[in-house]
């Protein structure tokens, strides 16, 4: 269940994208679902056609979507993907974190901060 608030600050295209992203990530909605038109969406929600279609691309340009023309839009197997590349890369780092000596606190502190910076240059992007 989507629901957008008009009173946030946070623009419309956003809590949507926000929410299915969110609901792709726990599997709320599986690998494969198909997801509603962008024009029926926008009715049910009372938001314009494209401002949900600005969500559905931003979707799809994480990978979490992918839009198979007059088919639809589904629930895409590459964000699935992604979350074991991410585990791997976290047992990786761990195992370089073991190797060297580091203490989890500082490792902790390491990532937080790659993240953070890997945020700010997405964002200035």
């Amino acid at each position: 269940m989507i629901v957008i608030d008009a009173a946030s600050p946070v623009p419309p295209f956003e809590q949507l994208r926000a929410q299915l992203a969110r609901q792709i990530q726990d599997r709320t909605l599986a690998v494969g679902a198909r997801l509603p038109t962008i024009r029926h969406l926008a009715a049910d929600l009372g938001l314009a056609v494209n401002t949900v279609g600005r969500a559905y691309r931003e979707l799809e340009e994480a990978g979490l979507i992918e839009t198979r023309g007059r088919a639809g839009s589904f629930v895409s197997a590459a964000g699935e993907e992604g979350r074991e590349r991410a585990r791997r890369a976290a047992a990786d780092y761990a195992a370089v974190i073991a190797s060297v000596g580091i203490d989890a606190g500082e490792a902790i502190r390491i990532v937080q901060a790659a993240l953070t910076s890997g945020a700010a240059a997405s964002a200035s992007s």
